[in-house]
């Protein structure tokens, strides 16, 4: 029993910002399911943001300085998984390039991006997850945000994942890989442009007769969440690693419809 606790991989969660502050739930689902897939899970004290508001702005020197304190804090870990593709995507394809003119933290980087992933691709693609044990009676539909589908390829793992749940039924979302709108710092520059962005989306949702609208990011399912309660929707929106594990009982995000 000793040997095989000691055996198994170590993984470090990156919470994200969002989930910290907003919604727990998603990173407390996130944890059972990784220790579903046989892995420990520590939650690093010393993590921040993952510095891409800064990145995203320009600014190079801040989202550096997050990134090396990102790195260390996880450097010890076998794997770094994040319920996130937008986060997951800053640590793994953008922080390398960070440090193009330090050949010692280029190679200390390039180590840390190779072994991060986001939640669900962490399931499928390295533990071969196939099913999860979780119930629930509800339609859903599923959005792939642009960061996941784009930067990391995430598409085929949440739909067969989300094919296991007992009970749940799975209608695919017209144009599922357009924007939502978000864009994290977009949708406070632009928010006309935004707004008639996650307008489009919303429609979709509700084409699909479903109940439940599902995705791998919260800034997205926040974004969407606001726009279908402001128009009086009914939909609930869920991070989909609620679902897979089994925690539905909180209210889904930004409250009943």
């Amino acid at each position: 029993m000793h040997d095989n606790i000691i055996s198994k991989p170590r993984v470090g969660l990156f919470v994200t910002c969002l989930v910290d502050l907003f919604r727990p739930t998603v990173g407390f689902a996130a944890i059972r399911l990784i220790e579903q897939a046989g892995c420990t899970v520590d939650v690093p004290v010393a993590q921040t943001c993952c510095g891409q508001p800064a990145y995203n702005s320009g600014d190079r020197k801040d989202a550096r300085a997050i990134a090396e304190n990102t790195i260390a804090a996880f450097e010890d870990y076998d794997y770094v998984v994040a319920p996130s593709g937008s986060c997951a995507s800053m640590l793994k394809k953008h922080y390398p390039g960070l440090f193009r003119d330090d050949a010692k933290w280029t190679a200390r980087a390039e180590a840390f991006a190779a072994k991060v992933h986001e939640l669900v691709s962490f399931l499928s693609d390295e533990r071969g997850m196939v099913a999860v044990h979780a119930r629930l009676d509800a339609r859903a539909t599923y959005h792939d945000s642009c960061s996941g589908l784009r930067e990391l390829g995430i598409r085929a793992q949440p739909r067969a994942l989300l094919s296991s749940v007992d009970g749940l039924a799975l209608s695919e979302l017209p144009d599922a890989d357009a924007c939502c709108g978000f864009g994290g710092t977009f949708c406070v520059k632009y928010s006309e442009i935004s707004n008639a962005i996650v307008e489009k989306k919303v429609r979709n949702v509700e084409a699909t007769g479903a109940e439940l609208l599902l995705a791998g990011d919260l800034g997205c399912l926040m974004n969407m969440a606001g726009k279908l309660k402001r128009d009086g929707s009914k939909v609930e929106t869920r991070h989909v690693a609620e679902v897979l594990a089994g925690m539905t009982d909180t209210p889904p995000i930004g409250g009943s419809g």
